[in-house]
């Protein structure tokens, strides 16, 4: 098997492991033609080179330079979307692995990890990524290496990918027009594309925020693999949720200090900024290119709603984010509130500096963003 991003293992997780396992367990496709999927993989790319003039030209945001975005679209399958998804988890966690691989002790069973059952950590990621896999439509990320990079391509960089599998599958079960849906697919992520192109600093403010928690971090190993191991029988509906007002502490509330927790708040803020955002986008523009918007975003938010919770809770017992259904919906909130009140030039501001970002409660009283960041600039 080919090593995602170079050596297989960082110490405590065989990162090929967790691609092998993820794609074995993964539910199949859609049964789909040789012809349609090339004709699906054609009209994804075409919506793509689209969607680019229509959120610049309802945005505003420019990328920087005069030639068009130069990250890669990467039309790719349900494997594909594992090994980018790995390997995103890579760069992420790497530092931190490294902190705990410091830590690791021996015990009478072996490693640390033989004490709490044995296995690789990368199985227990696996088993989240095979449930996930399935229901991801689109996905933009800033810095993950390609996991099959066009010729030409640096094998580093950003990638936005697209999942035609899921893509037909998800129009389907909606029974929406395929043209539309993908269009409107298209507009969501081209919308996060141009976030990070657009804004320079965005990128770099992002993963200095994550390394800068993840630094501050002490955590023992075993705890860390008992984590992902519940994270896990959360997504296979193993292990029921908790009850309310008793909820499960993640890792994230085990290692945090107040420094971490200030960092945690500004990182939940930023995304639901940048999900919320999306989202706008994806609605103001699709009037004017998606004839059956109303319809689509009616059913999708149904079927968000009926499926994200229990990745959702997994996801938040490993990490102690927020749900990713909250942030579209808060986010999308303090956008519309802010374009209503000072324009979409005003609202742009939002990109100047990270000073200029929301916080965690302007989220929730977009009146205040507009106070610290308009009122008082100006007066």
């Amino acid at each position: 098997m080919t090593s995602i991003g170079g050596a297989g293992t960082s110490g405590m997780v065989d990162w090929n492991l967790a691609v092998a396992t993820a794609t074995r367990l993964v539910r199949p496709g859609p049964d789909v033609g040789r012809d349609e999927a090339r004709a699906v993989v054609a009209e994804l790319r075409r919506h793509a080179k689209a969607a680019e003039e229509h959120v610049r030209a309802y945005t505003r945001m420019l990328p920087e330079g005069a030639e068009p975005h130069d990250t890669p679209v990467l039309v790719v399958d349900r494997t594909g979307w594992i090994k980018a998804n790995v390997a995103g988890f890579r760069e992420l966690l790497t530092p931190l692995l490294g902190k705990m691989q410091e830590r690791r002790t021996t015990t009478p069973g072996g490693t640390v990890l033989g004490a709490v059952g044995g296995s690789d950590p990368g199985v227990a990621l696996a088993l989240g990524l095979s449930c996930g896999a399935p229901r991801s439509v689109g996905h933009y990320a800033p810095s993950a290496p390609a996991p099959r990079p066009p010729p030409g391509a640096p094998r580093g960089g950003a990638r936005l990918l697209l999942v035609a599998p899921n893509i037909v599958h998800v129009e389907r079960e909606l029974a929406v027009s395929p043209h539309d849906f993908r269009l409107w697919v298209c507009l969501h992520e081209e919308t996060h594309r141009t976030q990070f192109t657009a804004v320079p600093w965005l990128r770099d403010h992002l993963q200095g925020e994550i390394q800068t928690f993840l630094a501050a971090t002490e955590v023992d190993p075993g705890t860390f693999v008992e984590r992902l191991r519940e994270a896990a029988q959360t997504l296979a509906g193993g292990r029921p949720e908790a009850e309310e007002g008793d909820p499960a502490p993640s890792l994230v509330e085990l290692v945090q200090t107040p420094e971490q927790r200030e960092i945690l708040g500004r990182l939940t803020a930023v995304m639901s900024l940048l999900e919320g955002h999306a989202d706008y986008v994806m609605d103001g523009v699709g009037p004017q290119v998606v004839p059956s918007v109303a319809e689509i975003r009616e059913k999708f938010q149904q079927r968000r709603a009926r499926g994200a919770s229990r990745l959702d809770l997994a996801l938040r017992k490993l990490l102690g984010l927020d749900a990713k259904l909250r942030q579209y919906r808060d986010g999308e909130r303090f956008v519309r509130a802010v374009v209503d009140e000072v324009g979409m030039d005003g609202f742009n501001r939002v990109w100047t500096s990270p000073n200029t970002l929301p916080t965690k409660s302007e989220i929730s009283a977009p009146a205040d963003w507009i106070a610290r960041v308009h009122r008082r600039a100006d007066s």
